[in-house]
């Protein structure tokens, strides 16, 4: 066992000795590798910033109930009476003159407001589901939609499902360039360990006569490999959080406009884990390619 991890861990130093040996062509390729997992990175974790800007729809979606404008306090106490029979989820009333003055504090409207005769707005009901599957919300919305009293019933199902069709569309996207990019970065590496290769023939042949094995010639390469992708992930992953650094300031201000407040979510611990164990695994995956199909001269 000692024998087997003295192996490894002189592979080990003899790849990180060759990524030194040339420290151009090494920062190069480290570069290409990192713009290759930062791109299809970015755009998960858009997506991703994405979805928590705009609200998890998936999970939350809000049923607006509006009653008539002469509906009276009984009315709306038999509303509120059904909606809590029906186990529907978390509900509140929203009085008619608070509606109004909600209205009126909005820019603009303060005018609008001042000049009308009496207050059109009905009162309301804003219901939270339990259940906020599309299905599920929109026959809801179609049982309210018959109780007395009730004029008019709001559920924008419609951008519901939009909105979760361009996030699959997106996710699909990102997943297709991320497949692109894999293949690239394990051509990147097959072409680097058979240059390195090509330049070690001798060292190789000289191996090969004194009885070293298909294992031993191997090693080197494969770790020389798993340690450019690591590195190159771990360089996307500075790429990713630098970019977000860049635009966390003028998001944030574009949230306050519209009224609300958003940070950008960065990479995770395990976001920063994937980048760089799966460089490493496309690294060694393009080195052991490579190795299996030029040492054959050698054999």
């Amino acid at each position: 066992m000692s024998l087997w991890l003295g192996q490894h861990r002189a592979a080990l130093v003899d790849a990180v000795r060759r990524l030194a040996s040339s420290p151009l062509n090494s920062a190069l390729s480290l570069l290409v590798i990192g713009i290759a997992l930062a791109l299809p990175a970015a755009g998960w974790l858009a997506i991703d910033n994405l979805r928590a800007a705009v609200g998890n729809v998936a999970q939350v979606q809000q049923i607006s109930v509006f009653l008539t404008t002469d509906a009276s306090a009984r009315d709306v106490a038999d509303i509120e009476k059904r909606l809590r029979s029906s186990g529907i989820g978390r509900f509140r009333f929203v009085p008619r003159d608070e509606a109004l003055k909600h209205l009126q504090a909005r820019e603009g409207m303060a005018d609008l407001v001042a000049g009308l005769p009496r207050n059109p707005l009905p009162d309301a009901f804003v219901v939270d589901a339990a259940n906020a599957t599309p299905v599920a919300l929109e026959e809801a919305a179609r049982t309210f939609a018959d109780w007395p009293k009730v004029e008019h019933v709001q559920l924008d199902s419609a951008w519901v499902r939009r909105f979760d069709a361009f996030l699959r569309i997106a996710r699909l996207a990102v997943g297709l360039l991320g497949a692109l990019f894999a293949a690239g970065l394990a051509a990147i590496t097959f072409n680097t360990i058979r240059l390195q290769i090509l330049a070690h023939a001798a060292e190789i042949e000289v191996a090969r006569l004194i009885g070293a094995g298909d294992d031993f010639v191997r090693r080197p390469f494969q770790y020389y490999g798993a340690l450019q992708g690591m590195l190159g992930g771990l360089l996307a992953v500075g790429m990713v959080a630098g970019g977000g650094a860049l635009l966390a300031g003028p998001a944030g201000e574009l949230a306050t406009l519209y009224g609300g407040s958003f940070a950008l979510r960065g990479p995770s611990p395990l976001e920063i884990g994937a980048l760089a164990g799966g460089g490493a695994l496309l690294g060694w995956l393009g080195a052991q390619v490579s190795v299996a199909l030029h040492l054959r001269r050698f054999g």
